[in-house]
């Protein structure tokens, strides 16, 4: 019980200070839904008008379009880190590879740059190969970025796999691969479901490089489609509009972090260890 009331203080002060945010997030939703009379920051009707973009592109553009291309951006970023990451966290938890620890030192200097550092040569390279302003250019950039933290999270996973398991299997007559397939990936499930969500919402936020490195209409991801309805130098500019945007861009993230946020506490009490 005295425990329960040495929280309090502390759980008291985090409320407050995730009050602003509460609120903020509360006018969002409301002002999605509703008018205000010019001045007034109370509502006075309830209106679907703010949402007719989702079945009107004349308002804002094909918001689905950009959803699509958003879905298959943070997908394609979420299986390529994921199944690059759990191969090569294995071999440098578990290989007796030469200069080891040297990259190890390299992956983490690779994710400490960030990306909009990096853009100049990007482009370069995507322009030289011919992948620029393309969707697919834009998902090999942004997961080469994410590697290096997904194999240094999931190196952590593997190194909390006991040996015993990984000798069990050889010793039966498995090969290297079958042990790492059946044995060794069930037991680092939970840092493989939380890097895929992690991959995923990272993605689903991203902005520079789609804007940058795949301008056109054509490959529009949601974070630009609400960049341009969010162009305030127009006279017809709606805020109430934009509002309701940026709920719908928003609501996908808020529903994964809750369904997963113990996953996502995973990976950062899993990947520790050097």
């Amino acid at each position: 019980m005295s425990r329960n009331f040495a929280a309090w203080p502390l759980i008291l002060a985090l409320a407050l200070l995730s009050l602003p945010l509460v609120i903020m997030y509360a006018f969002v939703f409301i002002d999605s839904f509703t008018n205000s009379p010019p001045g007034s920051m109370i509502p006075d009707e309830f209106t679907l008008e703010h949402w007719q973009f989702l079945i009107d592109p004349s308002i804002a553009g094909n918001v689905w379009s950009a959803t699509l291309n958003t879905l298959i951006f943070a997908c394609s970023i979420g299986a390529i880190v994921v199944s690059l990451s759990s191969m090569g966290g294995y071999a440098l938890s578990r290989l007796n590879m030469p200069f080891r620890q040297f990259f190890l030192a390299g992956i983490m200097v690779m994710h400490a740059f960030p990306s909009v550092t990096l853009i100049i040569g990007v482009f370069l390279v995507l322009q030289f190969i011919g992948l620029y302003d393309t969707l697919i250019g834009v998902v090999f950039v942004k997961a080469s970025l994410m590697l290096p933290f997904g194999i240094w999270i999931m190196k952590g996973f593997y190194d909390t796999v006991p040996w015993e398991i990984e000798m069990a299997g050889v010793q039966d007559g498995a090969s290297r691969f079958t042990v790492w397939r059946r044995l060794i990936l069930p037991q680092v499930k939970p840092g493989l479901i939380a890097l895929v969500v992690f991959s995923f919402l990272d993605a689903w936020g991203e902005y520079v490089l789609p804007r940058i490195l795949a301008p056109t209409a054509d490959y529009r991801v949601l974070s630009v489609y609400l960049e341009r309805v969010s162009q305030k130098d127009s006279i017809t500019y709606d805020f109430n509009l934009f509002k309701a945007v940026g709920l719908y861009y928003t609501l996908p993230v808020i529903i994964l972090f809750i369904i997963f946020q113990n996953r996502l506490m995973n990976i950062f009490s899993g990947g520790t260890k050097g």
